[in-house]
């Protein structure tokens, strides 16, 4: 978990479910195709359209990702003090 200049955390922990919430700052394709969301806790995270498990239609199209952008997903790994991932540079145009 980071914490602001003055000592005090920067996320609030969402503990109904564990995670900490983090906005969506870009995505990249892993080398599977998958759409992964880069966290502006420096996490990344899978964002898959997979009914009837998951539906996020939002990801098929870069309009859908685009108004994504800023969104708190929950991060488990802020939660775990994992360290930032590893990641390509955000996509200037995400392809559909």
């Amino acid at each position: 978990m980071r914490l602001s200049p003055r000592g005090t955390a920067r996320f609030m922990l969402n503990s109904k479910n564990r995670t900490i919430p983090s906005p969506i700052t870009g995505y990249h394709l892993d080398e599977e195709g998958h759409w992964v969301a880069q966290l502006e806790c420096g996490h990344n995270q899978h964002v898959r359209h997979d009914p009837p498990l998951v539906h996020r239609e939002w990801v098929l199209s870069e309009k859908g990702r685009r108004s994504m952008l800023g969104f708190r997903l929950n991060c488990k790994k802020c939660l775990e003090c994992a360290p930032s991932d590893a990641r390509p540079p955000v996509s200037q145009e995400c392809p559909d």
